[in-house]
């Protein structure tokens, strides 16, 4: 029953962002799975997302709301060298946070769709920049791989060349990062946080098994709208 029920919460906060105080400062809270933390098994252990989701990507809201706030009150006394250091601490939490909320979305158990290919609009693009399916996910998983350290490999849409790229960004980097015009599609973690306590460090055997649990419906939803502003 206790790992049931540790396994059950989803989370610890239901609001994404809150303001602050009455200057208007907004910050970010831990934002809601649609799924428990058990769902994505065997895949993913519940153990895992829960520390995932409760530990780290927490921390990087906490660490960013004090950034926030500490820059806010630098501004306000015209302290520009305090500012300028807040400035790789804003950039590493809120990337942080960015790329997990994502992540989320890019997840689903197996009974809700997770892992069934994309069809019509994505799956043709897919198919067109990449050959197939297939292809692509060796593409993105030979990169994830092969990344060196922390970071993220990505499925995302050009929207000023209108093609789909693979690009991989270091630690909490998003994929804006790489390019204003990249919008990510897709994004998987390959921080050892997201897999060791399940796969140790055999970080390709992650990568092949989370394709099972891979929310290609978000990803289409996602491609559908912004190719419609390209």
């Amino acid at each position: 029953m206790a790992a049931r029920a540790l396994f059950s919460r989803k989370t610890l906060a239901s609001s994404s962002i809150i303001a602050s105080h009455s200057r208007g400062l907004q910050t970010f809270t831990l934002p809601d799975l649609s799924y428990d933390y058990g769902a994505l098994e065997p895949a993913i252990s519940g153990e895992i997302m829960q520390l995932h989701h409760q530990k780290h990507h927490q921390t990087y809201i906490t660490n960013y709301n004090k950034a926030i706030e500490q820059l806010d009150l630098a501004l306000s006394k015209g302290d520009a060298s305090t500012a300028v250091k807040l400035q790789s601490a804003i950039k590493f939490n809120g990337g942080g946070h960015i790329n997990h909320s994502i992540f989320w979305k890019n997840l689903t158990p197996v009974r809700e769709g997770g892992g069934e290919p994309p069809h019509e609009s994505l799956g043709w693009a897919i198919d067109t920049h990449f050959g197939s399916l297939e292809a692509l996910i060796q593409k993105v998983n030979a990169e994830g791989a092969a990344l060196q350290g922390s970071g993220w490999v990505w499925l995302g849409l050009d929207k000023e060349l209108k093609r789909l790229v693979v690009e991989t960004t270091g630690n909490q980097d998003p994929l804006v990062t790489k390019g204003a015009n990249l919008v990510p599609l897709l994004g998987i973690d390959v921080w050892e946080h997201a897999y060791y306590l399940q796969y140790k460090n055999v970080r390709p055997d992650y990568l092949k098994n989370i394709w099972k649990v891979i929310n290609w419906k978000y990803a289409s939803e996602v491609y559908e709208a912004e190719s419609s502003q390209a």
